[in-house]
């Protein structure tokens, strides 16, 4: 069978995941036909996930999978990104943001440079990247892959710095107030 390793289409993407997630489809049918109290052969979901012919995906089941693959250890960092791809499609964007540390960071400063160093950092990966894939003047999957990756991770990276910039100036506006 050939593994798709597309992050560019949203089935790919959904499929790869559940692959990879420990216990992959066979268990994937399992915990489906468990939560929605209809059977679900391991091969039917193959089916569904490959794209085949007269067989799809619905949104309720790439949600349901989506919550099976969160609650698997390591499931996290990828159960999302099939949304990612789906928004894609449609020229959209969507970023998972971490959230931040109760209360924010002991010192914002601090950590507005070090995020701003990680983006520095993405930029110098993504460039990398990206010089690689161009040199034969097209883009293979793989590559494409590791473009995306690089991407999303800096577009989380300015979420995450704009969340500490606007907490930062909040935190100057209260200490001006207080010295009035």
């Amino acid at each position: 069978m050939t593994c798709r390793t597309s992050s560019i289409n949203w089935l790919d993407c959904l499929y790869n995941a559940v692959r990879k997630t420990p216990g992959g489809v066979i268990e994937a049918a399992k915990w489906l036909t468990d939560r929605r109290g209809k059977s679900m052969h391991p091969e039917t979901l193959r089916a569904k996930l490959n794209g085949t012919e007269g067989e799809s995906v619905t949104i309720e089941i790439a949600e349901l999978l989506t919550e099976w693959m969160q609650e698997k250890a390591g499931g996290s960092e990828y159960a999302l990104e099939w949304m990612q791809a789906l928004a894609g499609q449609f020229g959209m964007s969507v970023d998972v943001v971490p959230p931040a540390p109760e209360g924010g960071w002991p010192n914002e400063m601090t950590a507005i440079q070090m995020k701003l160093l990680e983006i520095t950092s993405r930029v110098g990966n993504l460039s990398g990247a990206a010089v690689d894939a161009l040199a034969d003047s097209r883009i293979t999957s793989a590559e494409a892959g590791l473009m995306i990756s690089e991407i999303r991770a800096l577009r989380t990276m300015a979420h995450r710095l704009e969340r500490n910039v606007a907490r930062a100036a909040g935190k100057g506006k209260q200490a001006g107030r207080a010295a009035r």
